[in-house]
């Protein structure tokens, strides 16, 4: 998983996660590309029997508290698909400041590509208490909030927390640990 110190000791487990777009440039900020985030988790939680228990999805990072078979090779497979869609999502639309920003702050070791969409690593902390689990998803769930983009964690549609309002959201949510 790239560069990281960070490791996945438990791959079967919740883990808290973070997956950051390089230098904090806003890419979700449209629902194409939020769209291609959304449908590669519902793909993953088919093939690589993620388990996703609560996410948030804001325009240049996003938070998964998720486990799966092999959860670092999981969100690998995550971060690559996305990567490719994403650059080809921003080179057909011709969005040239962003695709600009993302090769001009590519790590100098990443010479295959003339782009680099995700930061290396994901940073995972393993869910070890139920206590852990509720911070956690609350966190993720007021993350929107904190940033005065909706005054109800519920209303972010980008977010899980609607199904623990007792709805469904955009993502099927194991709300069983």
């Amino acid at each position: 998983m790239g560069r990281s110190r960070y490791e996945i000791y438990e791959p079967t487990h919740p883990h808290f996660i973070t997956c950051t777009v390089l230098h904090w440039i806003p890419i979700f900020t449209n629902k194409e590309s939020v769209k291609i985030v959304i449908d590669s988790l519902k793909y993953l939680q088919q093939s690589d029997n993620l388990k996703i228990h609560a996410y948030v999805i804001l325009e240049n990072h996003l938070h998964l508290v998720a486990r799966s078979d092999d959860l670092a090779k999981t969100i690998k497979n995550f971060k690559s698909f996305t990567a490719k869609e994403l650059l080809q999502l921003l080179q057909q639309k011709n969005v040239k400041t962003i695709l600009d920003q993302l090769a001009f702050y590519k790590k100098a070791h990443k010479t295959h590509t003339e782009y680099q969409i995700w930061q290396e690593g994901m940073q995972p902390k393993l869910i070890q208490s139920e206590q852990m689990m509720r911070e956690k998803i609350e966190y993720i769930h007021h993350n929107p909030l904190k940033r005065g983009y909706v005054d109800e964690a519920k209303h972010w549609c980008y977010s899980s927390a609607i199904d623990y309002e007792g709805m469904s959201g955009l993502i099927d949510i194991e709300r069983m640990w």
